[in-house]
């Protein structure tokens, strides 16, 4: 599959199957050499917010949404970023779905309580044992 392919997967909003394939304007398409510019230049700007986004995971930042954005930018003008972006709508929606069924809900809810109480547990032992001391030293 290529940035010029017309087959269509997938349905749009408004309930038409959304066509795949570049969006670039009509007379950059028409001039080969300026739709392949075009097609470097979204590109290297998808792979500098993909970068950021890859920098931002260990940091402090939005890190997976700041590469789903560069996927975006990708996806306006590859066909292959607009699959990937599909399936990973796809499964955020099967997810989302997922989490309100109530037994996974009621999991969620028991798991996060008895993460709660070991927490607790752990931070009463600190105390008892320790007193309200930071466990550095500042004097020094």
């Amino acid at each position: 599959m290529n940035a010029e392919s017309d087959e269509r997967i997938g349905e749009s909003a408004d309930g038409q199957e959304a066509e795949l394939g570049s969006r670039a304007p009509e007379f950059i398409k028409s001039r080969r050499g300026l739709h392949l510019s075009w097609q470097v230049g979204v590109f290297i700007v998808g792979l500098a917010v993909v970068g950021a986004g890859v920098v931002m995971l260990p940091l402090p930042g939005p890190g997976w949404l700041v590469i789903f954005g560069g996927m975006a930018i990708w996806a306006t003008e590859f066909v292959w970023a607009q699959l990937v972006l599909r399936w990973t709508k796809r499964k955020v929606t099967e997810a989302a779905q997922r989490a309100l069924d109530p037994k996974v809900r009621r999991r969620n809810i028991i798991l996060t309580t008895v993460g709660l109480v070991i927490i607790a547990a752990l931070l009463g032992v600190y105390l008892w044992k320790f007193g309200f001391v930071m466990p550095w030293k500042i004097d020094e």
